[in-house]
């Protein structure tokens, strides 16, 4: 598992997943579970999508 997940678009994910909890807290929502996924891609530095589409926002392989 090779890290293809570069240092701004883990910003940009730690952000959307932020911005996705406080939603579902203001709304009193279950949807905030949805935030795991982009904190855990930017946590994890791996995006599975990203290697379906061969896209690489990391400078360096590892």
């Amino acid at each position: 598992m090779k890290k293809n997940v570069g240092t701004i678009d883990k910003i940009v994910r730690i952000i959307i997943a932020i911005v996705i909890v406080a939603l579902s807290i203001m709304s009193r929502s279950w949807w905030g579970l949805v935030a795991i996924i982009p904190l855990a891609t930017a946590l994890i530095g791996f995006c599975p999508l990203y290697t379906i589409m061969d896209i690489k926002t990391r400078k360096t392989p590892y």
